[in-house]
């Protein structure tokens, strides 16, 4: 059974002299090396890709979150400084649901109010005035960054590039301080977590 479905998705031995082989032979290589190209820029991040997995992220984060009050019947997302993960969440959000909850995405500029966020997302350099930050952690808005020191600023999730992978780093120190509590499995799979006292 096993040899069976592995046929299944073995290509067809290439026979010399025929020229439909070498043209699939000559397809294929094409494809495998535009599939090297892209994977190569941005050192094998390409920022459409990083750019959809953490609108991907932020997304799941929600799931993993329980809030100071109740949020009422929609979650709120504001995003700062990086309209092109707006658009993404805001399509992968789309009439979905975390719990019985709807989501909304905002897209926010410098000196938005940040009243009714749930979590907010800084992207790159944009920058959060801190006493904009002390409102929003008082409000238990979750802030999410992508900077280098993101946690020791306040964050309480920040992403980094790992090994060419979007992983993040998780503040409970910050996290308390929003009076968020953060499930165990967010935790489990967050690539590093900071205690009180770090």
């Amino acid at each position: 059974m096993v040899s069976a479905s592995l046929t299944l998705f073995a290509l067809p031995p290439l026979v010399a002299g025929s020229w439909r082989n070498r043209l699939l032979a000559l397809a294929m290589m094409l494809f495998a090396f535009s599939c090297l190209a892209v994977g190569s820029q941005q050192g094998g991040t390409t920022p459409v890709l990083e750019r959809s997995v953490k609108a991907a992220f932020l997304y799941k984060f929600l799931g993993y979150m329980e809030f100071p009050a109740d949020p009422g019947p929609t979650l709120v997302v504001g995003v700062l400084g990086a309209e092109d993960v707006a658009a993404e969440l805001a399509q992968i959000t789309n009439g979905r649901n975390v719990g019985n909850r709807s989501i909304s995405v905002r897209k926010l500029g410098e000196g938005d109010t940040l009243t009714g966020l749930n979590l907010l997302f800084i992207g790159g350099d944009a920058a959060l005035p801190e006493a904009a930050q002390r409102t929003a952690e008082k409000n238990g808005t979750v802030i999410v960054t992508e900077r280098d020191g993101g946690l020791q600023n306040g964050s309480v999730i920040n992403f980094r590039l790992v090994d060419e992978r979007v992983r993040f780093e998780v503040s409970l120190p910050a996290a308390e301080r929003c009076n968020v509590r953060l499930s165990s499995r967010l935790l489990s799979v967050a690539y590093y977590v900071q205690k009180g006292g770090q």
